[in-house]
């Protein structure tokens, strides 16, 4: 089902919103997601860890709320990076490969929203041709 405007808007309000709240004393890069259920909207934001490989994203936090509470249905999901040093590079606020696995595995219909850019929606396809799955 198509995103209306106002359902664009009111995701991207959450994701900031969520990105106000990120843990990220290293990278102080901000980071918040919306994702779009079928009825709510689940929020998640970045959480880093001196162990970086350890620092979990904000897309997969938000997806990993969304599930916990029963959610399998993904409409949209839409990022902000709110200390993206220039908004007007939209490759500095895209989801990482590891997020763009997620979204393959549990939203691969959701339409993915990059708050405060120009061309701000995309399709996993977009971002994630020929993605790894088992079938």
């Amino acid at each position: 089902m198509e995103l209306s405007p106002q359902e664009r808007t009111q995701l991207c309000q959450a994701a900031k919103k969520a990105a106000q709240l990120a843990y990220a004393p290293y990278s102080k890069f901000r980071v918040g997601a919306a994702v779009l259920g079928k009825n709510k909207i689940y929020e998640g934001t970045n959480v880093e860890n001196a162990s970086y490989g350890l620092c979990l994203c904000a897309e997969r936090s938000a997806l990993a709320y969304a599930i916990s509470q029963g959610e399998r249905e993904f409409r949209a999901i839409a990022v902000a990076c709110i200390d993206a040093k220039d908004p007007n590079n939209i490759q500095l606020m895209m989801p990482c490969g590891a997020c763009r696995q997620w979204i393959a595995e549990l939203a691969p219909n959701a339409e993915i929203i990059i708050c405060g850019t120009d061309h701000q929606s995309f399709s996993l396809e977009d971002l994630l041709p020929m993605a790894f799955r088992l079938e």
